[in-house]
């Protein structure tokens, strides 16, 4: 089995605090609103990979906790991050989730244009207004990085460092992935799930399920399945293909047909991996794909998740066979995790909830409190501050802290 590969401390230290988050956690508005401003604004998010904008004037767009980004590829190739926001009545200035502008980034409100760098060419009607600043008045700029071949932007200044900086216990592994050469499949996909964020990572960020929960998978990975706990804001799932996999239809056939490119070495030729980045995002890996996937919320009951699959582009007609039949083990894998979420977060409501009590193979869960326990400290009160308060309670809290 393949076992970490940095230097990171990923041991389970001895008799850790078994519990969770407090219920009240999972449904308190005044801590969402907190969330989205420390949580996520503050986080890198992925957005796309440039496959989805391989030409001048391609964009995409992304909404998340009421901000709005457009992502574009300038006239000099370069990616560049703003706003999706006008300058002049702050309208949308591409309604779209993708597309191109050819020449400029013309508003569909009054017509204000923009040139691709984000800079203003002009408004409409310009003799009603005193002259414009060509910088002060364009698109503002919104922080992106681009981490082979995936397009990263944070809203606001926050906690975590450069992308670059952030995934470099990753960069040697990923590397071997050589996800330049990715393109799209069937686009960035979304739905909505009736639960709080957070129940879908209390999920995700572990494997403890997998053996009663999700029979493909269990037939696809045997025993060989493990989690590393978060550390630093990332964490890392590996699992090899099962010898004696093979009896569910979709499993068996996969392994009969899956074929890893000619330049992947024998250590990820027979595995699914998995990295995780704190909060919500997660990349994923097989032979013939990788995607990414994330969840945000709507309120404290909505979350809208997001995902995107990319194939090689010189994929083999049986790598394409191998990657729908990886789909379908994957897709009945989310309908069952799904469930899972809705039930998990059913029990942060019920007055019987006394918390979690996590199991050694539970520790992701554990490590991605810490670090949401790290930023807001609030969630260490047993039970929930007037919601009138939250935020000073909070920023009281933090200020003892410090």
């Amino acid at each position: 089995m393949t076992q970490a590969i940095s230097n990171r401390d990923t041991s389970i230290p001895k008799n850790w605090d078994r519990k969770g988050l407090p219920g009240w956690c999972y449904s308190s508005p005044a801590l969402l609103e907190l969330e989205k401003e420390s949580v996520f604004k503050m986080h890198w998010q992925i957005v796309c990979h440039l496959s989805d904008i391989p030409n001048k004037g391609d964009y995409q767009t992304f909404d998340m906790c009421g901000e709005r980004a457009l992502i574009i590829r300038d006239r000099d190739d370069e990616v560049r991050a703003f706003y999706n926001l006008c300058r002049h009545r702050g309208s949308r200035v591409v309604g779209k989730e993708s597309g191109n502008c050819k020449n400029a980034i013309v508003c569909p409100f009054h017509g204000w244009v923009y040139n691709l760098d984000g800079t203003l060419r002009g408004a409409a009607r310009p003799n009603t207004f005193p002259e414009l600043d060509k910088q002060k008045f364009g698109l503002r700029p919104i922080n992106c990085e681009v981490w082979n071949g995936f397009v990263f932007i944070r809203f606001n200044e926050g906690p975590q460092p450069s992308v670059k900086t952030l995934l470099a216990p990753f960069e040697v592994e990923a590397a071997k992935y050589r996800m330049d050469c990715l393109a799209p499949t069937d686009g960035i996909s979304t739905s909505m799930t009736p639960i709080n964020w957070k129940s879908v990572r209390d999920v995700d960020n572990e494997g403890y399920h997998v053996a009663m929960a999700h029979p493909a998978l269990q037939d696809l990975y045997g025993p060989s399945y493990y989690d590393e706990p978060y550390v630093n804001g990332i964490g890392r799932s590996h699992a090899l293909f099962n010898p004696s996999g093979g009896r569910r239809w979709s499993v068996r056939h996969y392994l009969k047909t899956s074929e890893p490119q000619s330049f992947m070495p024998e250590e990820l030729a027979d595995a699914w991996l998995y990295y995780g980045i704190f909060p919500n995002a997660v990349f994923g890996f097989t032979p013939e794909s990788v995607q990414f996937y994330q969840e945000f919320p709507l309120s404290t009951g909505e979350t809208l998740q997001r995902s995107a699959t990319y194939r090689y582009a010189d994929e083999t007609r049986e790598q394409r066979a191998a990657r729908y039949l990886a789909s379908r083990i994957d897709r009945e894998t989310t309908e069952e995790d799904v469930q899972l979420t809705i039930w998990s977060d059913e029990s942060t409501k019920s007055e019987a909830f006394e918390g979690f009590y996590l199991s050694d193979l539970e520790y992701g869960v554990r490590t991605h409190h810490e670090h949401l326990r790290a930023i807001l400290p609030v969630y260490t009160l047993d039970n929930s501050p007037a919601e009138e308060a939250m935020a000073e309670v909070n920023a009281k809290m933090a200020s003892d802290r410090a």
